[in-house]
């Protein structure tokens, strides 16, 4: 069974094929949708020995060619001289603006073969094949592309959207245990931001998708889908409406990038919602009820929800303080109001965030230092 949605963005919209098996034939879909004939594969060590070479298959079929590049998987890779690398072996084989990128692997290839593509000769098509149920659920979709850099996560990259999402179920049979469940971390961020039925029925079908049922991955995937491509064709740029997508983000970015990256993002979003619960409470914007729900669901499918003591509280308040999310040194908090409604908002005081770390003021500064002003929650 194949299913085809489309992300609404006008003259840039683009379909995400979803199914199981369709990886061979994923060069027909390319050459529906682009006229590029030389496509540069960009994947991490793990996913290319795995999957470089049906897709390289796939695109001879096809009449098309591929040229695989890679690069060491983790996401202390994530970096602009990975970018750099990449960009000079692709100019070495000739690759030009003819030609096309095709990120195969999770979040990270993603990411940055995206924004490669962003800026390669100034632009070239790209394509995301996701490997990972985080990246199928969540980064292949909307366009954002980017690397870190020492003090934070994605702070260098670019809104550049796909040509094509190829997500092919049978994928997810060979991924681990725990990035498995790291993207069932950002499966819950869209019950709980987005839509309260599909909260319960992760609650109700929770054996059966951590059981790999192809029926219910199948639906979890095409759902989580479903509502990022409405949320991305609203506000492609973040500038309101998407910023609801970053429930659980803010906190989990900076908790992320405070373990050095070792911590699986999917488990810091997890972390990250938990805390911004907390913190909705704590402020009057949820009621106790919630926090626990929202905990519950989530140690429940065996993912972490209490910042690990390891990582100084100190190092995620900094962290947060950079955020690129934030605007004229304001924060805005996405806070959760009852399931499947979040507001986003920016009048928090930055003393019940740090009380949330157990701290008295910023480590840099005044409590007040992540000032609050009048802004309209969306």
């Amino acid at each position: 069974m194949e299913e085809t949605l489309t992300v609404g963005l006008q003259e840039r919209a683009y379909p995400i094929h979803i199914g199981s098996g369709i990886l061979p034939r994923l060069g027909a879909y390319l050459r529906a949708r682009l006229q590029s004939l030389r496509y540069a594969v960009i994947s991490d060590d793990q996913v290319a020995a795995l999957y470089g070479g049906k897709v390289l298959a796939a695109l001879q079929a096809a009449g098309l060619s591929g040229e695989l590049f890679t690069f060491p998987a983790g996401e202390a890779g994530k970096r602009l001289a990975t970018i750099e690398a990449l960009a000079g072996h692709m100019l070495q084989k000739g690759f030009d603006r003819s030609h096309a990128i095709l990120a195969l692997g999770g979040g990270v290839s993603g990411d940055m073969a995206g924004f490669l593509a962003a800026i390669y000769m100034r632009g070239i098509p790209f394509v995301q094949v996701p490997t990972s149920l985080l990246a199928q659920v969540d980064s292949s979709v909307g366009g954002k592309t980017g690397v870190d850099i020492a003090l934070g996560k994605n702070i260098l990259g670019a809104f550049y959207q796909p040509r094509l999402v190829l997500i092919d179920t049978e994928l997810l049979q060979t991924l681990p245990h725990d990035e498995l469940l790291a993207g069932l971390g950002e499966v819950i961020k869209y019950g709980v931001s987005l839509d309260a039925g599909f909260f319960h029925y992760l609650a109700e079908r929770r054996e059966q998708i951590l059981a790999l049922d192809a029926g219910c991955l199948r639906h979890v995937i095409r759902l989580c889908c479903t509502l990022k491509a409405g949320v991305v064709a609203a506000d492609e740029r973040e500038s309101g409406l998407r910023r609801v997508l970053n429930f659980g983000h803010t906190i989990g970015h900076a908790v992320e990038a405070a373990s050095g990256f070792t911590l699986l993002h999917g488990f810091a979003v997890a972390i990250g919602m938990v805390a911004v619960a907390d913190l909705a409470v704590r402020t009057g914007f949820a009621q106790p009820a919630l926090r626990e729900e929202i905990a519950g669901l989530l140690s429940a499918y065996g993912l972490p929800t209490a910042i690990p003591k390891t990582i100084a509280a100190e190092r995620i308040a900094a962290f947060v303080q950079a955020d690129k999310k934030m605007a004229g040194q304001r924060l805005f908090w996405v806070m959760p109001s009852a399931l499947g409604k979040v507001t986003v908002t920016d009048q928090v005081d930055a003393r019940a965030f740090l009380q949330i770390l157990g701290l008295r003021r910023h480590p840099d500064g005044p409590s007040q230092r992540m000032r609050s002003r009048t802004q309209e929650a969306t």
